[in-house]
């Protein structure tokens, strides 16, 4: 099925009209190219949003929790530096990326009446005012 930009603008189908709203972004090549549609409907529906990457509470979403890309890079030339020195592919060790990131966009949480509380604001990696 192809998807076009007019899901983006919708509601999701079948929910209450009484239900309180939240979202979570999925990860996906669809919803990361349309990043600033779907940060913008969330606000649109004053509707709580945690997404995954930075870039998303960058762009004016509640929060986001997410893998640091910096340190994803550095592992990569981690891989590279040694492949290029000599080792096999095969024989090195999986890596895996262990440093998360937590963002907090206070503007928005004002704007959407949510507290944010000093406890949370002190495990975010960021804050954004």
């Amino acid at each position: 099925m192809r998807r076009r930009d007019p899901e983006v603008r919708s509601s999701p189908r079948g929910a209450p009209a009484t239900a309180k709203a939240r979202l979570r972004a999925s990860v996906t090549r669809y919803a990361s190219r349309r990043r600033k549609k779907f940060v913008a409907l969330a606000a649109s529906n004053a509707v709580p949003a945690i997404y995954h990457f930075r870039e998303y509470a960058q762009d004016g979403g509640l929060m986001s929790y997410g893998l640091n890309f910096s340190d994803v890079y550095r592992l990569a030339g981690v891989y590279t530096g040694k492949v290029l020195k000599g080792a096999k592919p095969g024989e090195l060790p999986v890596m895996q990326a262990d440093k998360f990131e937590f963002v907090i966009n206070l503007k928005t949480a004002k704007a959407l009446g949510v507290q944010i509380s000093d406890n949370l604001l002190s495990l975010a990696d960021e804050v954004i005012e």
